[in-house]
């Protein structure tokens, strides 16, 4: 049996097409670990957003509860002591044009 010599140039082919697969094997992991990076990612800003609306929604209806006219009314007349404003107390404002060039 007679073996064919290998030459440089089929050894630096060799070596370079194996270089090449490498190369893209490497990348193709990369790629699917930061795609699977970028999942667990999304979905933790997904929950936070859903948390976030979830505490906005619970402000809000706090919000309305401490702005309720009754609340108010409750602490002006208990907390501050104020009374219903007395019928000289009130002062009415007219829309009419000659009111407002005056």
């Amino acid at each position: 049996m007679i073996r064919k010599k290998i030459t440089k140039k089929e050894i630096l082919i060799g070596v370079a097409c194996t270089l090449f697969i490498i190369t893209l094997l490497t990348f193709y992991i990369w790629h699917q670990a930061e795609t699977i990076r970028l999942g667990y990612k999304t979905r933790e800003l997904e929950e936070e957003i859903f948390n976030l609306k979830k505490e906005i929604d619970q402000l809000e209806a706090e919000k309305a509860s401490l702005l309720s006219l009754e609340r108010v009314e409750g602490i002006a007349r208990k907390k501050l002591k104020m009374s219903p404003p007395e019928e000289q107390q009130i002062i009415q404002k007219s829309h009419t044009k000659d009111a407002r060039d005056r």
